[in-house]
This record gives C-alpha cells, structure tokens and sequence, in this order.
C-alpha cells in the first residue's frame, strides 16, 4: 500500500533531518516518487516552517536563523531575490588536475543543482593568468567569483588585496586565508583545516604506539605551513619531539637519505605531503629491504592517489568536493540575500578525515 501523504511527510523529515541537506530529485528517487511530487511535498513543508527550500535543494531548519531572522517571533521571513535564469558564476582555481579536480566537480554539482551556470578559469598558479582569467569572466558577465588566487608569498600584497576587493561582484574565497582583521577578511570564505588534519594524522601514529613521528613536507605549497603547524601541535600536545631527520638543500635528496635514519633508529613514522612524495619514498624503502608499516609507519596527506600504492597508504583527505559545493552555496546566498537581510560574512572551516589503510595496520 502506498504510504499517505502524512507519512510520506514524516519519511522526509526523517531523511532531511539525517543528511542535513538533500536535493530534491534525489528526495523523489528515495521515496519511489515523482519529482513533481517530492516537490509539492517539499512546498507543503517548508510553508509550515518545518524544512528549508532554496536552489533544488531541501535542508533542516537553523532554529538560530530564524530566531535571528524573527520567525520564531511570528515575524515575516525577508524576502530574498530570486536569480535570473541565466545566472552565471564564475570559479578560478590554479590547476584542474590532481587536489582542484574534485573541487570542480563539487562546485559543477552544486551549481547544476542550484540551476545555474558556472564557468571555469585555469592560472596554473601564475598570478597573471589570476588577472586575466578573473578579467575574462567579469567580461562574460558572472554575477559572482569563487576564488583560489595564486599569491607569490602565501598572503596578498596590498595591490593584490585591493584588486580582489575592487572586482565589483560578491566573492568567495576557497581554500585562501587573509590576515585577520584585513578589508580582504570581510569576505566569505571557505578551507579545508589543515592544521587540524596533521594533528589527526600524528594522534594515529602515535596511537600505534609510534614516537618518533618525522614531518616530511616539500615547501613552498599552498598547505605546507598549515600542516607543518598542526603536526608540532599534534606533537606538543603529545609530549613527543620530533626526531632527528635528514639535512638536505633538496626535499629530494632528503627522502633518499630517509632509509638510513629508519635503520640507525632515528624515525618510525612519517607524515608525508604529497601522496606522490609519498609514493617515492615507499618505493625507496622497499628498494633498502624495510617494510611498511613494521618499519616505518606512513600516513600520507591528500589522498589523491595514496590508495593506489603497492602498500596502500593510510591519508589525510581533505573534503574537496564539499568546498567546492560550500564555496557555491555560500555564493548564492550572498546573491539571494534580500535588501533587508544583512547575512554575515562567513569564514568556514571543513575538517579532512582521515583513511586508515595498510601503511599503518600490522598483520
């Protein structure tokens, strides 16, 4: 027997209320539904304030913002503006390969949800191509940006602050820290806690009874700072030192010399960023005779291609399809927000998790 409406009501409460958020298509395919169906179901609960609507999406209500909005003072809800269909928003990343590629499809998705249209600017971390990519998308009309800029030092110069400030259209930040306090810092944004995930993955080690747990991390990344804090956190927070490692110029030639300080005892674990600098160095061990994880337990950071390993590599992932989904969502509301809404800015941070796999598991 077909559920009644009431039931059907309550199945989609319960669904909503467990992911947080839903489309409404995918509402329609869970409940064996029409899509026209889910969606009047959705209207009938959202009208009674029990579920949220916006952009093909259906998501359980923030108790905060209503209070904040005044619903839960029996005040009318603001209105908020309605995109026009050819809404267009436009994403700059440096590169469509390797981290950026599920960032991309996480933002596609969530733009293809929402109805809209988003394009796609490459710099290939040339902070020239930032400006002539960003100048080509103002030009094709995008009424937003999410924006990962290529700056040459980790931060913005004054000029590079003022250009993103000066670009005319509401802007997201995705994965780029500003200094606190900066005119930069008022603008939305989104990152993956980096700090955070380098202390997840030196906990694990050291809760496999590792302490002499080595950082390797090729500088001049984007992350490598972020990480190289939370691992002296993680360390710190531990009581661990970290052990003696290699001095080389080269991170190369660092990773070569990596095999004779596990054999004189100096190193049992390593936290290694990237998965293909992780890849080198299994393959340098297991060229010397040592094994993983009885000799040197790995946790790589990225895990783009760590599962794929010979010995597959236990990682740190952080959440790239769900920046670029955030980074889009937090885009739209600034575009939705109504003349008597004031949303405040938003810096959010997504945690990476962490997949245990057999560079950390004895048999």
């Amino acid at each position: 027997m077909r559920p009644s409406v009431d039931e059907r009501h309550e199945q989609i409460l319960l669904l909503v209320r467990e992911h947080g958020s839903l489309r409404v298509t995918d509402l329609a395919e869970a409940l064996g539904v029409s899509a026209v169906t889910a969606r009047r179901d959705v209207e009938m609960l959202a009208e009674a304030g029990r579920l949220q609507r916006a952009h093909g999406f259906v998501t359980w209500p923030d108790p905060a913002a209503e209070l904040r909005s005044g619903q839960l003072l029996g005040a009318a809800a603001p209105a908020r503006r309605v995109l026009p269909p050819d809404t267009v928003l436009g994403l700059l990343v440096p590169a469509a390969s390797y981290y950026y590629a599920e960032v991309i499809r996480g933002a596609k998705n969530a733009a293809a949800a929402a109805g809209v249209r988003l394009i796609l600017g490459i710099s290939d971390y040339r902070p020239e191509q930032d400006r002539a990519q960003i100048a080509s998308m103002l030009n094709t009309g995008v009424s937003g940006l999410l924006l990962t800029p290529t700056w040459p030092s980790g931060a913005p110069s004054a000029e590079e602050e003022d250009a993103v400030l000066e670009l005319g259209v509401p802007t997201v930040l995705l994965e780029r820290r500003v200094t606190p306090g900066s005119p930069l810092a008022e603008l939305d944004r989104v990152c993956t806690d980096h700090v955070h995930g380098a202390c997840v993955a030196v906990r694990h080690l050291a809760s496999l009874g590792r302490r002499r747990i080595a950082l390797l991390a090729r500088p001049g990344t984007p992350t490598a700072d972020f990480i190289a804090t939370g691992y002296q956190v993680g360390m710190d927070a531990l009581g661990l030192r970290p052990p003696r490692t290699p001095v080389a110029e080269d991170f190369t030639e660092r990773l070569e010399a990596l095999p004779t300080a596990i054999v004189e005892g100096e190193i049992d674990a390593a936290l290694v960023h990237t998965d293909s600098d992780a890849l080198v160095l299994l393959q340098q061990l297991q060229s010397h005779g040592l094994r993983v994880p009885d000799d040197l337990a790995i946790v790589a950071y990225d895990d783009e291609t760590a599962a794929l390993a010979d010995v597959p590599l236990s990682a740190i992932a952080p959440p790239k399809h769900a920046l670029g989904a955030t980074a889009v969502d937090l885009l739209l509301q600034r575009l939705t927000e109504g003349p008597d809404e004031q949303l405040p800015h938003r810096h959010l941070d997504l945690l990476p998790a962490l997949h245990v796999r057999a560079s950390t598991t004895l048999g």
